[in-house]
């Protein structure tokens, strides 16, 4: 049975030169730099790449990022994988773990995780399996 975990981040995204200037204008590389609270406790680095169409709220996203912390008091780090895409407005979004990333106290976590931006807040929901420790 899954455990779900909860709280706030705060998020920092950093335009990254692709290396090829007539790309940049229609797809993004960005770094990500989060710092989590709540259940979650540390911090994540990752890299995103972002697309935009000439139809407004139409976009697409895929993103990875290294969680390092504690989870309900676990500490290690785990790998997640964003895949985002807006079609005129109208949003879905898939945050999984890769499977397999978890280390020390994280080994063999699996889950999936919702973000809800709010009043310029961002809010996560986790949803997550580990092993029992021994």
């Amino acid at each position: 049975m899954a455990t779900q975990a909860s709280g706030t981040f705060e998020v920092t995204l950093v335009p990254q030169k692709s290396g090829n200037e007539a790309d940049d204008a229609i797809v993004g590389r960005l770094s990500i730099d989060k710092q989590f609270h709540g259940d979650l406790e540390g911090n994540s680095r990752g890299q995103m790449l972002a697309a935009g169409t000439e139809v407004k709220g139409s976009a697409g996203y895929v993103a990875i990022e290294r969680f390092t912390g504690t989870l309900h008091g676990r500490d290690g780090t785990f790998m997640l994988q964003h895949n985002g895409i807006m079609k005129r407005g109208d949003g879905e979004l898939a945050i999984a773990v890769v499977p397999d990333s978890g280390t020390g106290g994280l080994a063999g976590i699996a889950g999936t995780m919702g973000i809800e931006i709010a009043d310029g807040k961002h809010f996560y929901r986790f949803d997550y399996t580990l092993p029992e420790q021994s």
